[in-house]
């Protein structure tokens, strides 16, 4: 009783840590965007900003920093205080089991400004998502419209009789310069998307991957603008006999060399990311897009060392990111077994420690180089690390040239004992909310089966000491010999049927075919299961900084960060201040820029290395330990031995799973009959597949004829 009663004292201390937290990044937040739109005023640029550089200008940091105070230091600390709320959410709130009344109250509460908008060009969004992407429109138009109105109220007759110029060759120049500072406005947020082990995202409920539409759409703004900004100059060079500025690379000024290096780097990649080009060539897509170093590089020798500092936290972030997951992807982990199906699907089982957990929809990349030594592609994890705490399973559909190629090495038997795997991840949402729901309805199109079979093996392991949700799971598939795939609901280790409290019904919809096989044609045989021999360096797959990730994660970036001002003080210092006094006309800017940037690095590498190798060699000694107090018992799961496998074959096909599904031959589901006919208090609708079924399915759920239906998008990748 005593240590209920602590621990529920502890929780109480625990969740007022975590309120105070996030009403401290709420603030920042609010600040944050407050500077934004004052930057292009005049009281900002002529008052504030001249104030901040008497007193923030030092010998130590120079004109950096005061940029470094307003823009940089304030996301980082965002970032590191997320971190540390993350970590105690992890602590206090372990995976699903911790919903309750309040959460549920609070969920229903935020229903609807979550209720789905299909929307042309943005395709499904929220109406949250909605509201934040017209501020960020707002901030763009606003600071545009009062950089040009400024600007222009500074050509006068007598300017422009000094310059020699004309009014619109003067204006053109004005503009010119003023798109490119809105586009570094853009460039600021370009990153934080696809920093997929960001403590940001979590906290604002994004997934690195759901917010891969934000960078697209931040992408092509910031080549729209930047493209804008390079047109502007070169007409303008043109119109006033100054071609030769295009080739100027200055010493103590804009190198417009550096920005028109930088500027095609961008517009290779902007052309190859064109939806039609990614999907047909991707390789080329994928190389073409590791160009955004150089990209960054030129940008930096091209504005000097203050513009950026302003987008310096979300590339921060990024690099560290970026790092961490070369740490991890250096190691080959242990493939066990593959399951190859007849539709063309093969699942991979990976060794994993006890430690790695994760949620359902969970995503991880995977590197194989015998098939491609620089191609990373994402696939959505199937497994769920409560149910199967020592496998992680990826289902993969042939769908390209490296997939096919994927498929065909491992059905040589002949050729195939062991696979070269590099991964990284997996990376998910910090916590799910399908408990807070009385029934969940899954509609899956194809290939988007993948997440809902980690969602249910989860609900699977939660049904034995919670009531679950009642699932209907619609799969959508074109032939007979894709339904083999609902096989994989259940996990190979442990029991062939569900629990008996589990109440799980599948429709499962075969487009293409009006009569079912005949009989026989779709049994278990037709799945071939693959045993691979791991080599003795392949590791299982273990969290990237142990089981404190968000909290480790929090103390890179502090003492990075850290690292990054001691050792440009005392470079400012101590070797440039003694050259150019702060004048920043004596010291070569591109020098300087090139040394900001190998310290950045420097940094990083030092400090996320160290905490990288430290987790390392703890998790070595745990697994040590375990091996030493279990002697001989295997690691390894059941399904992982043969004569687990044999026996799961000879119980197939599964007659729970058999019980629940009823197929239905050439048709399609009416979704609106299905959803509108269920009557419960509150009811999740998932949907996973091709963007028309997605974007259906939020059209019914957004239509507001129902208010029980809370409609998620799930991304997935395979």
């Amino acid at each position: 009783m005593k240590k209920s009663s602590s621990n529920s004292n502890q929780g109480l201390v625990t969740d007022a840590i975590r309120a105070v937290i996030m009403a401290l990044v709420v603030i920042i937040f609010i600040g944050y965007i407050f500077i934004w739109f004052m930057t292009p005023t005049n009281l900002y640029r002529k008052k504030w900003l001249p104030l901040m550089r008497i007193k923030a200008n030092s010998t130590y940091f120079g004109n950096q920093g005061p940029v470094i105070l307003v823009y940089t230091f304030p996301v980082l600390l965002v970032a590191i205080m997320s971190g540390v709320y993350l970590h105690l959410g992890t602590k206090n709130n372990n995976n699903l089991q911790s919903e309750n009344e309040k959460t549920k109250s609070i969920i229903r509460l935020g229903a609807a400004w979550k209720r789905p908008m299909v929307m042309k060009g943005l395709g499904i969004v929220s109406r949250i998502e909605f509201a934040f992407f017209v501020m960020f429109i707002a901030l763009l138009t606003w600071s545009l419209s009062t950089y040009l109105h400024n600007s222009f109220a500074t050509i006068t007759t007598k300017s422009l009789q000094k310059s020699g110029h004309k009014m619109w060759e003067a204006k053109l120049e004005n503009a010119g310069l003023r798109l490119g500072l809105v586009g570094n406005i853009i460039l600021s947020f370009l990153f934080y998307p696809v920093t997929r082990g960001s403590s940001i995202l979590p906290i604002i409920g994004l997934t690195s991957e759901s917010s891969v539409k934000y960078h697209i759409w931040l992408g092509h703004l910031t080549l729209i603008f930047y493209t804008a900004h390079g047109i502007c100059y070169i007409v303008y060079w043109a119109a006033t006999n100054q071609s030769s500025e295009m080739l100027k690379w200055a010493k103590h000024d804009i190198s417009n060399l550096a920005g028109e290096i930088a500027l095609l780097c961008g517009l290779a990649m902007w052309v190859t990311a064109i939806p039609r080009i990614r999907r047909k060539a991707f390789e080329l897509f994928f190389y073409t897009h590791q160009l955004y170093a150089l990209f960054v590089i030129f940008f930096v020798l091209h504005v000097g060392l203050a513009f950026p500092c302003i987008m310096l936290p979300g590339f921060f972030l990024f690099l560290v990111d970026r790092f961490l997951r070369f740490l991890q992807s250096r190691s080959s982990v242990r493939l066990v077994s593959a399951r190859l199906l007849p539709c063309d699907v093969v699942q991979l089982d990976f060794s994993k420690t006890r430690g790695l957990n994760y949620n359902p929809t969970s995503i991880m990349f995977l590197n194989v180089p015998s098939i491609s030594k620089m191609q990373w592609h994402p696939f959505t994890v199937a497994s769920s690390s409560s149910l199967e705490p020592e496998k992680l399973s990826v289902i993969i559909k042939c769908d390209g040239n490296w997939s096919r190629k994927l498929f065909k090495t491992l059905s040589n038997k002949s050729m195939v004992d062991r696979l070269d795997v590099a991964i990284e991840g997996p990376y998910g949402p910090v916590s799910n909310r399908f408990l807070s729901h009385n029934a969940l309805i899954m509609v899956s199109g194809g290939s988007g089966i993948t997440p809902f079979i980690s969602i249910i093996r989860e609900l699977i392991f939660l049904s034995e000491t919670l009531k679950t949700p009642e699932i209907l799971l619609i799969a959508v598939f074109k032939n007979s010999s894709d339904l083999t795939m609902l096989e994989l609901m259940l996990p190979c280790s442990g029991s062939p049927t569900f629990p008996s409290n589990f109440n799980l019904r599948i429709e499962a919809y075969v487009t293409r075919q009006k009569q079912p096989p005949p009989p026989g044609t779709l049994t278990k045989a037709s799945v071939q299961t693959v045993y691979l021999k791991p080599a003795p360096s392949d590791a299982p797959i273990s969290p990237v900084l142990g089981p404190n990730s968000w909290l480790w994660l929090s103390v890179i970036i502090c003492s990075s960060f850290v690292m990054f001002l001691i050792f440009m003080g005392i470079m400012t210092r101590y070797y440039i201040y003694p050259i150019d006094h702060n004048t920043n006309h004596i010291y070569s800017y591109t020098s300087r820029a090139l040394l900001n940037m190998v310290i950045i690095c420097a940094s990083i590498s030092v400090t996320a290395s160290a905490a990288f190798y430290w987790n390392k060699k703890q998790l070595a000694r745990d697994t040590n330990q375990i091996l030493n107090v279990e002697g001989a018992t295997p690691m390894a799961s059941p399904c992982f031995n043969v004569g687990a496998a044999e026996r799961e074959l000879e119980s197939l096909p599964h007659e729970s799973l058999l019980e629940s599904t009823t197929v239905h031959y050439g048709e399609r589901p009416d979704l609106k009959r299905i959803l509108f006919e269920r009557k419960e208090r509150s009811i999740g609708v998932l949907a996973s597949g091709p963007r028309q079924m997605r974007g259906e399915v939020a059209r019914i759920c957004s239509a507001g004829l129902e208010d029980n239906l809370h409609f998620e998008s799930i991304s997935f990748s395979w």
